[in-house]
């Protein structure tokens, strides 16, 4: 059937001039001299409509035909049906319009809402008015089968065949008027009796308001008789004044369609509505002052749901987009253009809406800005990620560096909405710069929402950089002075701590929280208490499959225990075991030394050059003992060399390598940077000059200094001091080989700087005197136990 139809087509186009259309279904109509189809515009495939003549097949309504032909040519209204072409051959007419449907669809189906009724009898009122009074006619054929509907909605008058001008004697109308199907029916009361002529002894709107009359009544009915003019069925009651006065037999007496349109335009009326008002505002809206632009658009804000869609996509929202872009409607005509967006297809929204949206983004009118990124979330579905991460993510990040606080604020809510159309590269990279520099802001509330803003697209950063950037963003605001920005960062560790790794959980957060607990601010110390147990909790849940020690079994460590190591049997209280422990092991290392020395010391010291100063090798200390072991202890004789027993205890203690102590236990603290203790003496020195605090004061180096030779071990002195130089090493070698040369040996002149005082040991053959160096001590860094300066954290750790 179709095929047919196209073929008929074809060659009925075939006998006449090109007609750049080509036509589709045939639509039903009334009786009717015309057939209509659906066509399309072959240039661009628009849709249109056709109205199709064949004059072999009724050649009796060809006058009717040729005058709906002029008639639609010259006649130019709003309310008029739009021609787009027309082809008149000698076995046809053709006349391309705008896609129409008719109203007897919409009249059967009963789908006109009283409002929509009312808009759509106004716009016909108007046309006749225009046709009666400015074009001095007679429209003649007035009635449903004579209005359309366009893909606006908007209602237009077609049905032109008897349009007649009446200063013109020889008008169609009064020769023709009765070919006109169902005229009969429609015809007022005059011209049943008298025929067309009597149109001239009466007014000549007479025709067309009584043809209203009935226009109103089958619109709210269904049809229409002659019997049932001025009848008020299912009319509303505003209308009812106006509408019998239409509807009056006596032609003289009769309400002008003019009058009645006014009449229903007073305020309070059936025609004044807020749709109708859109209607006649919507078209001059570019040109209106900015008072009568706002009253307009208030109007069109409290406009329901119950008025035609078509209308506000087709007509309202290019006027306001133009409005926007261009005739200064700014943010309210923005609100409404997005309020009839939600209603459009993807298609028509893509269309239509989409390329004013990009030129908008770039518009730098700030009010504009702050009100697209208010509406973003009524746009963002109908974006596609490829839109919005390379057209309109570049546009929207100049808004973080706008002098404007609402700006930046405006720009750094609408992540939240825009984060799920961003590329990982985006985010990662561009984003998170900028939420840097907001972090930074001047203004408590956007360093606030930064915080809130990075807690809430936590799960949409990076895997490798994402704990990096939350600690440091948060570990910032946790030091911000404003409160809210304190308490947002702890809110915000406690939603994402499932982002962190146990050993960031401990290491790192928890120590940032702690300084929370005693905030000056109630709010903040009840929240960190919470965000603590947060992450406490997530500790004690992690060390639940641990193993309750990392060291090896004892029966595979060979030797006697290292000093500081816990024993079961010992472990009474977590700190008495480490005390007793060192004092036992350090007293056991002594008298070892000493009996040891006291035993070798009469067969060494009369081979023993009484002269020449002691070169042993330096006593190394185990790395557990190192704060410990800055002590002294009395030095052998230079003849005997120190043994030590394998089977005391003291020899777990100085057993190890000095390769293995090289301040290996204080480097895992030199992450945290310098600190600021301004005390020079460490806790280890401390721990030692109490631990020797019962020896000889007669020393005066207190604090041995570093040097670069192998020391033997010196006592230690109570009273520490240190003039910073170096031992004078030389000087007293060639002290003792003056002494040497005069054969006196020993005396009672004080040692060169940087030397501790001789310990002398007496043997049944002679007393000698033997210089032993000073043991240097070994460097210790510096712990920084304050938190670094502010300035650190400016850029998040390198963002």
């Amino acid at each position: 059937m179709d095929f047919l139809k196209s073929a008929v087509a074809s060659a009925m186009a075939a006998k006449g001039p090109p007609f750049p259309y080509s036509f589709g279904d045939k639509v039903d109509l009334d009786p009717s001299i015309w057939t209509l189809y659906n066509g399309t515009r072959r240039e661009d495939g628009s849709n249109c409509s056709i109205f199709s003549f064949e004059i072999a097949a009724n050649r009796t309504a060809l006058p009717l035909a040729r005058n709906a032909l002029k008639k639609l040519r010259t006649l130019r209204h709003p309310g008029v049906i739009k021609v787009l072409d027309t082809v008149e051959s000698e076995t046809y007419i053709y006349i391309a319009t705008e896609h129409l449907v008719p109203l007897r669809w919409h009249v059967k189906r009963k789908s006109i809402s009283p409002e929509t009724a009312k808009w759509g009898l106004y716009s016909i009122a108007r046309t006749v008015k225009f046709i009666n009074d400015e074009a001095s006619s007679v429209h003649g054929n007035l009635k449903v089968a004579s209005v359309y509907t366009t893909e606006s909605g908007e209602w237009k008058l077609g049905g032109f065949e008897v349009l007649s001008n009446v200063k013109d004697d020889e008008a169609v109308i009064y020769t023709y008027g009765s070919l006109v199907p169902d005229s009969g029916r429609y015809a007022p009361p005059e011209l049943a009796k008298s025929g067309w002529d009597a149109i001239k002894r009466s007014p000549h709107s007479a025709v067309d308001a009584y043809d209203l009359g009935a226009l109103i009544f089958e619109i709210f009915n269904g049809s229409f008789t002659s019997d049932q003019a001025g009848q008020t069925k299912n009319i509303p009651p505003s209308l009812h004044p106006s509408y019998k006065r239409l509807a009056n037999p006596n032609p003289k007496a009769r309400l002008t369609v003019a009058h009645f349109l006014e009449q229903g335009s007073r305020n309070g009326s059936f025609f004044d509505t807020p749709l109708i008002k859109l209607t006649e505002g919507v078209e001059n809206l570019g040109v209106k002052t900015e008072e009568e632009r706002e009253a307009f658009l208030d109007d069109l804000d409290q406009l329901t749901d119950d008025f035609p869609e078509d209308f506000f996509k087709m007509k309202v929202l290019p006027e306001l987009l133009k409005s926007v872009e261009f005739g200064g409607g700014g943010p309210k005509a923005f609100g409404l253009v997005m309020k009839i967006a939600t209603k459009l297809s993807n298609e028509d929204f893509d269309a239509k809406v989409l390329p004013v949206l990009l030129r908008l983004f770039g518009n730098p009118d700030r009010a504009i800005r702050v009100c697209l990124l208010d509406n973003l979330p009524l746009m963002i579905d109908r974006l596609s990620q490829k839109t919005v991460n390379d057209k309109i993510f570049p546009q929207i990040v100049t808004g973080f560096t706008d002098i404007a606080p609402v700006v930046r604020e405006q720009t750094l809510k609408s992540v939240l909405t825009i984060i799920t159309k961003l590329s990982d590269r985006t985010i990662n990279g561009e984003l998170l710069k900028y939420l840097a520099k907001t972090a930074n802001d001047e203004q408590p509330g956007i360093r606030t929402n930064t915080t809130i803003c990075l807690g809430k697209i936590a799960k949409h950063l990076g895997i490798s950089s994402r704990s990096k950037v939350l600690i440091a963003a948060f570990s910032r605001s946790l030091r911000d002075p404003f409160i809210h920005a304190r308490n947002a960062a702890l809110m915000a560790l406690s939603v994402t701590s499932e982002h962190f790794s146990d050993e960031d959980c401990a290491t790192r957060v928890l120590p940032a929280i702690c300084p929370s607990l005693i905030d000056k601010e109630k709010l903040i110390r009840d929240q960190a208490v919470k965000t603590l147990d947060v992450y406490v909790q997530k500790i004690k849940k992690a060390v639940e499959n641990m193993p309750e020690t990392a060291l090896p079994p004892e029966n595979s460590v060979s030797g006697n225990p290292r000093m500081g190591t816990p024993q079961p049997e010992a472990a009474a209280g977590w700190a008495g075991w480490a005390i007793s422990s060192f004092t036992n092991k350090l007293s056991a290392a002594a008298g070892d030394i000493t009996s040891s020395n006291v035993a070798s010391s009469a067969p060494a010291a009369a081979s023993a050059p009484p002269s020449r100063p002691s070169t042993a090798a330096p006593i190394t200390s185990t790395s557990s003992a190192s704060p410990l072991h800055r002590q002294a202890v009395k030095s052998p004789p230079p003849s005997a060399p120190l043994t030590r027993n394998p089977s005391t205890t003291g020899e777990s203690f100085f057993a190890d390598d000095d390769s293995n102590d090289d301040g290996a236990e204080f480097d895992a603290w030199g992450d945290m940077g310098a600190m600021d203790d301004d005390d020079d003496v460490t806790t280890s020195n401390k721990m030692t000059a109490s631990v020797t605090s019962n020896q000889s004061n007669d020393n005066p180096f207190a604090e041995p200094s570093s040097s670069k030779k192998n020391p033997a071990v010196t006592t230690a002195s109570t009273k520490p001091f240190d003039d910073g130089s170096e031992p004078d090493f030389a000087g007293w070698l060639a002290q003792q080989a003056e002494k040497k040369k005069g054969g006196v040996l020993g005396g009672s002149k004080a040692l060169p700087k940087g030397l501790s005082k001789t310990t002398t040991t007496t043997t049944a053959a002679k007393k000698t005197t033997v210089p032993v160096k000073s043991k240097p001590v070994v460097a210790k860094k510096k712990i920084n136990t304050k938190l670094k300066d502010e300035d650190g954290d400016d850029g998040w750790d390198g963002w």
